[in-house]
């Protein structure tokens, strides 16, 4: 919308001269919102997260989160986090609190606590700590269900280790999902930590308010001052702004930090269900002889023996198109719905078999559960032929051309496999599966069978030197 700013000159009762603006064109300042009120409550109920890491958690960290530097020594990072209750229970993300030896909260009238973490779930990036603390004020929150793609937004966190900053934007997309977060399993789980659970969620709400490093764990609220999402990462060349922010939708964080205050961990149902993901769903689809834009929901490419999918009936080749009466237009929507719900748990689900209609019922069932039935989950051999790909161990040459100590390099592409699928090349190096090193055939082919109930997250060099990570989803 665009405003001209024209001086006039008018005489005024004694004769003196003197020049105004007037403006030119139907718009009004009325049309701009106000955020004065939204920012002077929210902005009381984020905190400012600071923790101490070790050399060694800390360069394990990916820096696709806020492009976090490598380093060596022990060193002080922070984020943000948001207020959740009185007493002092506080959101953040489990990124900003993961392999602290030390967390510390100060809030905005500089008051500074020692933080207890309560509990954290790497598959959705969240994590609760609580502080000793009474008569906090607590933000409101949202309902992220409700946002609509172009409603103006505040990002409120403390970036660069500045004090509350607030900017302001839109919601870009929901839904969002970027490769980023993976299943990292814990070989040694410490007090309070809870345990990765079966697949990565990631349903982002997409924002360009300006976020930069140290908004991790921060808020993003409505006009109204209510928390729709928890700000958790920024898609950027540079690991500065760039315009495209992303946080996880308040909806999802509420059932995650019940789970953690309750339990210490999330109780997770599973459905037991493979899909494509979203960067390779068009062409699993378009393999399999059917035109993507004819799918209206998620399509099925597999269902788990034993599960509560297949207790419900369910078959691949299948097309979810809703759970209890709320429509799923993606396997994005679908984890997130399933996400939000318990061992135990039934849903309402809506399918299409076929062409015709179906409705039923399924009973949600726990890790453990699925655990007992992980035989019947995809092999290591199926894995490969799903991969499409042959690896071997790194030479000493490529560890020092592309400076790395680690790694497996890709040696052969199949057609049709999901390394062809999205781009992946010979001579592609493959660093970590799910946040773990691999240096030979035995570490890969055990970090490929951990996550064989969920999300395989892989980090990957490309022969140009350009570092990416995406996920393979094996089902929900």
């Amino acid at each position: 919308m665009e405003h001209n700013f024209q001086p006039q000159a008018i005489t005024d009762g004694n004769g003196k001269i003197r020049f105004v603006s007037s403006r030119t064109g139907s718009a009004s300042l009325d049309n701009y919102p106000d955020f004065t009120q939204a920012a002077g409550i929210a902005t009381r109920q984020v905190v400012h997260i600071k923790v101490q890491l070790s050399g060694q958690n800390y360069n394990s960290r990916p820096e696709s989160y806020f492009g976090a530097p490598q380093q060596s020594a022990p060193v002080m990072a922070s984020g943000s986090g948001v207020i959740l209750s009185q007493d002092g229970y506080i959101v953040t993300n489990n990124h900003v609190v993961e392999d602290a030896s030390d967390i510390q909260v100060v809030l905005t009238d500089k008051r500074t606590f020692q933080a207890k973490l309560i509990g954290r779930d790497p598959n959705t990036d969240l994590a609760l700590i609580k502080i000793d603390a009474t008569g906090l004020s607590p933000v409101k929150l949202g309902n992220s269900d409700e946002v609509q793609i172009g409603q103006w937004v505040l990002a409120i966190g403390y970036p660069l280790s500045l004090n509350t900053t607030v900017t302001a934007g839109i919601v870009s997309a929901k839904e969002r999902s970027i490769g980023l977060i993976g299943s990292k399993e814990q070989e040694n789980n410490q007090e309070g930590a809870s345990s990765a659970a079966s697949s990565a969620v990631e349903a982002y709400i997409q924002t360009d308010a300006a976020i930069n490093p140290g908004n991790s764990g921060g808020a993003l609220v409505n006009t109204n001052g209510e928390l729709i999402g928890i700000n958790a990462a920024i898609a950027s060349q540079t690991g500065g702004y760039q315009g495209y922010g992303f946080a996880i939708p308040v909806n999802l964080t509420r059932k995650i930090v019940d789970d953690l205050r309750k339990f210490g961990t999330v109780k997770r149902g599973l459905l037991g269900v493979s899909f494509p993901t979203p960067a390779t769903e068009d062409e699993v689809l378009r393999q399999r002889g059917i035109s993507p834009e004819s799918v209206k929901g998620v399509y099925i490419t597999g269902v788990q023996d034993g599960s509560a999918a297949a207790a419900a009936g369910l078959k691949e080749g299948d097309v979810i198109q809703s759970i209890d009466s709320v429509k799923v237009n993606s396997s994005v929507e679908l984890s997130e719905r399933i996400a939000m719900h318990h061992p135990g748990d039934q849903i309402k689900l809506s399918y299409l078999r076929e062409g015709k209609g179906v409705n039923t019922i399924a009973t949600l069932k726990g890790q453990a559960a699925e655990n007992l039935n992980a035989s019947t989950g995809p092999s290591i051999n199926e894995i490969y032929n799903k991969l499409g790909a042959k690896f071997a161990p790194l030479g000493p040459q490529i560890k020092q051309r592309y400076q790395v100590n680690s790694g497996m390099v890709v040696t052969a592409i199949a057609r049709g496999g999901f390394f062809e699928q999205i781009g992946i090349q010979p001579g592609s190096i493959i660093v970590s599966i799910n946040g773990t090193e691999v240096n030979n055939p035995i570490e890969l082919n055990k970090a490929f069978m951990t996550a064989t109930q969920g999300t395989i997250r892989i980090a990957c060099i490309t022969p140009d030197g350009s570092k990416i990570i995406f996920n393979l989803s094996l089902g929900a």
